[in-house]
């Protein structure tokens, strides 16, 4: 069984208002012990915390704290910060399977003209092809846009075409490593597997136009993309994981995991976490056989 999880940590949030990545991992490893890959969005750089202590360098400092695992990252925003250094925030994944590739999709960023004004900020898609027991599966991690459905709808159609994109590059033969051959240049072929798995925040509901925009059906033999919730839970509505300790509020779906359709049939189980944390957001775990 290979086991992925996706959680927005919220720049690793902790409920008195510091960053404790030391919490974070805890946490993952109460809901999903052993799991195989993280999927973590939020992840923050140079950022204050909401108390306005210092957030620290989250991608070393997850990195440092996984010994032994293969890790990416991605950064959406990277400014410069007041004392010099860089402002990121983005996101990362962390394998115990070796990854084979890395690519970074800078998301479209239109202009959005409503009135008023809304706030947004830029976003990316970080793909990677991991080398798993069961062959190599290619997956991306992603962030979306909350505030402009303009801009998310952009980046869901980003998507569709980066999945369109990989099923050509799955299906057409390797070219020449370059010239000669050689299998240490840049030109050299890795994979751009078929298999494919897409989770993250989307911050849209279910059945909203967003999610309806993201399953459509391609024009082509391109595999369309499934939620995973409906192929685990058929019938059921999906599980909010959003807001579950808010006792102001009512809790709600943004955060999603959905396969190519010719990965469905490996689809063997998906919950959402329970935790009590920081994070507005709770973890879910994918297990395909």
């Amino acid at each position: 069984m290979l086991s992925i999880l996706s959680w927005n940590i919220q720049s690793a949030r902790a409920p008195a208002g510091g960053a404790d990545l030391d919490a974070v991992l805890a946490g993952l490893e109460r809901f999903a012990p052993g799991a195989d890959v993280l999927c973590l969005q939020e992840v923050a750089c140079g950022f204050p915390a909401r108390d306005g202590s210092p957030g620290g360098d989250q991608f070393a400092g997850l990195a440092r704290r996984l010994p032994g695992w293969h890790c990416a990252s991605a950064y959406a925003v990277d400014t410069l910060a007041p004392d010099g250094g860089r402002r990121r925030l983005g996101n990362m994944v962390c394998s115990r399977h070796p990854i084979l590739q890395v690519l970074r999709h800078s998301l479209p960023w239109p202009a959005d003209l409503s009135l008023p004004p809304v706030p947004s900020m830029p976003r990316i898609a970080l793909e990677t092809t991991l080398d798993t027991p069961s062959g190599p599966l290619r997956l991306l991690n992603v962030h979306l846009e909350y505030f402009s459905e303009t801009q998310r709808l952009a980046q869901l159609d980003a998507l569709r075409r980066l999945q369109s994109e990989a099923w050509t590059h799955a299906c057409s033969p390797p070219a020449d490593a370059g010239p000669g051959g050689d299998p240490d240049s840049p030109f050299a072929f890795v994979p751009r597997p078929a298999a494919a798995l897409l989770l993250g925040d989307f911050n849209m509901l279910p059945g909203s136009r967003s999610h309806r925009a993201l399953l459509e059906p391609f024009g082509d033999a391109t595999p369309p993309w499934r939620d995973a919730w409906q192929l685990v839970h058929p019938g059921r509505q999906h599980a909010p994981t959003v807001g579950l300790h808010d006792p102001n509020g009512a809790p709600f779906t943004f955060d999603y995991a959905f396969v190519s359709n010719n990965l469905a049939q490996r689809v063997r189980g998906l919950r959402i976490g329970q935790l009590a944390c920081g994070s507005d957001h709770q973890p879910l775990l994918l297990e395909l056989d």
